[in-house]
């Protein structure tokens, strides 16, 4: 077991050229209020009662890029909560920009949850970083959007809500048709009608129904939720109603009177799903089922790869051995092919998980199972030739008493070798939270754009996820795509700096 690890020897120890740690960096912040660790939980009930919330919305759609930062920073420090902040921000993009395609520029809202989760991980002077990035980003995507026809949510067309005891199989037949105008309509029924749970339930199925916008759809849905959750149901119709808009995206003729390829394994698995057997939460961890299911993602279509998830279930396999293949399954097609499809592996496996995790409903859960193993096989594309196998690769030994400044600085030259060196790390120290740190950190300084948080705060809380036997090799993959402290600077920490200057 480690020693405890103070915050004096953590800063002693991760310190490294460019400051991965150094409070130095951010000392612009303790002019800011802090936002402490019992603020962040966001209590739902509390944003109910800031009836000035919608000018605060418009404050951020209207106030140019170049001056939005020292105007929100004038107004935290006459008292504007972190809450408020993240409600607005999450309200803005959903009424400014176009959910379709789910990504690109809409990933101004998609990162709105991956910014908070790196924000309540951080420490309390940290908490504003986040928040001022996707506040930046925001006004990007923003001026995107106005470029590209100036998407707006309009009203709802009330004449068409259903009744509450009807809005449930509504929005059902509107989404299961693809029908955009119906399930507008009844989202909004839904939202007025059912609890949060109940319409995550929903949600989460039609999350990961189908392909297209390569995981994003399932991305979208459990960011949202899981924003709502902090800032307040209150605010759900106009996000669910953005949500169902981007679900419902697709490419030509309706895909409910056609077969496309990116319907197909959600089809299949509705057939597979009765097949597992009835008391498959339980079984027994098994490295050498995981080994099994790994080596089957490598070559199989993606109804063998859920076929096997099938099979490895009735064998008496828990599910968490399935979890730790799909979740070093996508880490393994980072190392192979580091780049934006594999990256999304990570994300979209992170939101179906998260999915799975949070649904109740037996079904639901054997479904995204089976659809998460699909899923890989469509990032790795073509069955895998020869190339690095996340399970077998070697541990190489760390050079120096500073682990952090040694694995960081590796990034930037050998991607591979900064892997080995972290599955030392891991083994030597039996934790990993001030690899954890140093990376947040190393995104607040250096990350410039929305997939560097996205990625970052699913690697890093799916890192816990992952059963001891495999955890370091899926922390070493995640190398291939965080930020080494030799990359640039970016301009953000130094703008927030100069916009709150004395």
């Amino acid at each position: 077991m480690s020693s405890p690890v103070t915050r004096r020897s953590f800063l002693q120890t991760a310190a490294v050229s460019g400051g991965i740690i150094g409070l130095g960096d951010f000392a612009f912040l303790s002019r800011l209020p802090k936002v402490t660790a019992a603020e962040a939980k966001l209590d739902p009930k509390i944003v109910q009662f800031h009836p000035e919330l919608e000018p605060l919305i418009r404050l951020l759609e209207e106030t140019p890029r170049e001056r939005l930062l020292e105007e929100v920073g004038s107004r935290i420090q006459r008292g504007l909560s972190y809450r408020e902040l993240l409600a607005a921000l999450l309200l803005a993009g959903v009424r400014n920009i176009q959910p379709r395609p789910v990504g690109f520029k809409f990933h101004a809202v998609l990162v709105v949850n991956s910014a908070h989760l790196a924000s309540i991980s951080s420490p309390d002077s940290d908490r504003w970083l986040p928040i001022f990035w996707a506040l930046d980003n925001f006004k990007v995507s923003q001026a995107q959007d106005v470029r590209e026809g100036n998407w707006t949510m309009g009203p709802v067309d009330e004449s068409a809500v259903p009744p509450s005891h009807k809005a449930k199989q509504a929005f059902i037949t509107a989404m299961d048709n693809w029908d955009t105008a119906a399930a507008d309509a009844a989202v909004a029924g839904l939202a007025r009608s059912l609890g949060a749970h109940e319409v995550f339930e929903i949600f989460c199925q039609y999350g990961a129904r189908d392909f297209r916008d390569i995981g994003h759809k399932a991305v979208y849905v459990a960011n949202s939720w899981r924003t709502l959750q902090c800032i307040g149901w209150q605010h759900a119709e106009p996000v669910l109603r953005s949500l169902a808009y981007a679900l419902v995206d697709h490419e030509g003729e309706n895909p409910a009177k056609r077969d496309a390829a990116p319907d197909r394994p959600w089809r299949n698995n509705l057939k597979l799903a009765p097949q597992i057997r009835a008391d498959w939460r339980g079984g027994q961890l098994s490295e050498s089922a995981t080994a099994e299911m790994l080596k089957t993602l490598r070559h199989a279509s993606a109804t063998e790869a859920c076929e096997k998830v099938v099979e490895l279930l009735n064998r008496g396999t828990a599910p968490q051995s399935i979890w730790d293949a799909l979740m070093d399954g996508a880490g393994e097609l980072l190392m192979r092919a580091p780049g934006i499809v594999a990256l999304h592996a990570v994300t979209s496996t992170n939101a179906i998980h998260f999915a799975y995790q949070t649904c109740a409903d037996d079904e639901t859960r054997r479904r995204l199972l089976l659809q998460n193993a699909a899923f890989l096989t469509l990032f790795r594309g073509e069955p895998a030739k020869q190339g690095v196998l996340v399970d077998q690769f070697e541990a190489t030994p760390l050079e120096t008493s500073n682990p952090i400044e040694e694995i960081f600085s590796e990034i930037g030259k050998d991607r591979m070798t900064a892997a080995r060196k972290v599955l030392t790390y891991v083994k030597e120290n039996h934790g990993a939270k001030e690899f954890v740190d140093a990376a947040r950190r190393l995104v607040f300084l250096k990350g410039n754009n929305a997939h560097d948080y996205k990625f970052s705060s699913a690697v890093l809380e799916d890192y816990q996820h992952v059963s001891a036997a495999w955890r370091g090799r899926y922390l070493a993959s995640s190398v291939f795509n965080l930020r080494g402290s030799g990359a640039a600077d970016n301009d953000l920490v130094k703008r927030t700096r100069a916009a709150f200057k004395a």
